[in-house]
């Protein structure tokens, strides 16, 4: 399994000193399980695993790491430094959007000033060559546009997560300009949308709060059960991530950019549709609205992914139906064999991929 793996994107990683913020995350440790498979020397620097199970523990990845906050910049650029690594992965973030409103200034800290520690880090650090910054769908403008936002539409944010986000992207190409590509350091950001998959434990996201209510037997609390949000896979979202880096890593200083990397439009739902399909899979789920929740979300965001179609040859492979499957199917695993199948799943998601002809894939075999 490990061999089929390693012909995923060629030998481009293979040997590459990889460092991987945020890698004992949800997104983290799925991207540290797939750079791990692809023979890459990977090096993480995250705080511990905040959830209990964590897909990080269970997962058993084996790759050397530093505990630290991103926000103590001495330590941080000490770290980058010693380690040296070619290509830099930045996922390291406050990621939730509630949390966002009870923590602002923790919030802000992390993913803005924790972001401008990381990209000091690494124009002072010789041996960097690519580094690619994970933001958010969150990061656009959201003026209730049916028509997906693509990557030259206004940057924005009403609430601190996603208003830190887009702060984030300013300062991507800041360092972009100011600094890095006269280094020729090449830097861009990926903005995924709403990632869902086995693993996952956080407080306030959709999937781990139904298999809380699922494993507690008592009803899901529902915020807005009509809010529209691109739902994918955790490995469509990491697949255009490595897409990305593999460009990077060649030199093509015209995909220092921003991308988007959200699913087909037929994967873009409300939320109870989304409820509805993980019914399916455990037909004791049921949910009631609360309607006294004073945070405000958007209620219709749709991504436009057609420049990462056009130019990297990369779209999602798993459909919603497939998404919802697999995700379902983990965590079944998990609560009823005790066994974690993040490995096969991977081995699943690329033979689909090569199977759809996708351009990414076609090494493997």
């Amino acid at each position: 399994m490990e061999v089929m793996v390693m012909r995923l994107f060629g030998q481009t990683f293979a040997g590459k000193k990889i460092l991987l913020t945020g890698h004992t995350g949800f997104k983290g440790s799925w991207l540290a399980l797939w750079l791990k498979q692809l023979g890459a020397a990977v090096y993480g620097i995250s705080l511990p695993a905040n959830t209990h199970p964590s897909h990080f523990k269970l997962s058993s990845i084996d790759c050397e790491s530093s505990m630290l906050d991103i926000s103590n910049k001495d330590l941080l650029q000490q770290k980058v430094a010693d380690f040296s690594p070619e290509l830099v992965f930045h996922l390291a973030a406050q990621p939730l959007v509630r949390l966002s409103y009870q923590q602002p200034v923790n919030t802000w800290q992390t993913n803005v000033m924790g972001t401008v520690n990381l990209l000091e880090a690494c124009r002072h650090t010789s041996s960097v060559r690519a580094v690619v910054v994970i933001t958010t769908d969150k990061v656009y403008e959201n003026v209730g546009q049916s028509v997906g936002y693509v990557e030259t539409d206004p940057l924005g944010g009403h609430d601190p997560y996603s208003a830190s986000k887009a702060a984030c992207e300013l300062v991507v190409q800041s360092y972009q300009r100011s600094f890095l590509q006269q280094q020729d350091i090449l830097l861009a950001s990926a903005r995924a949308g709403n990632v869902i998959g086995g693993g996952d434990w956080a407080q306030d996201r959709l999937i781990p709060d139904v298999i809380r209510a699922c494993q507690q037997g008592s009803p899901l609390i529902v915020r807005y059960p009509s809010a529209v949000r691109p739902w994918q896979h955790v490995l469509d979202s990491l697949s255009g991530y490595l897409c990305i880096a593999a460009e990077l890593l060649q030199g093509k200083d015209s995909c220092a950019t921003a991308w988007n990397f959200g699913p087909s439009p037929e994967a873009t739902q409300n939320v109870a549709t989304v409820l509805f399909e993980m019914k399916k899979f455990w037909p004791e789920l049921t949910w009631q609205q609360d309607f006294s929740t004073p945070v405000q979300e958007a209620q219709l965001l749709t991504l436009d992914s057609r420049k990462a179609n056009e130019k990297l040859g990369w779209k999602s492979v798993w459909d919603f139906h497939k998404t919802a499957e697999q995700t379902a199917l983990w965590y079944q695993q998990y609560y009823q064999q005790k066994q974690v199948i993040s490995l096969q799943q991977l081995v699943s998601y690329c033979q689909d991929a090569k199977q759809q002809g996708l351009s990414w894939a076609l090494n493997y075999n």
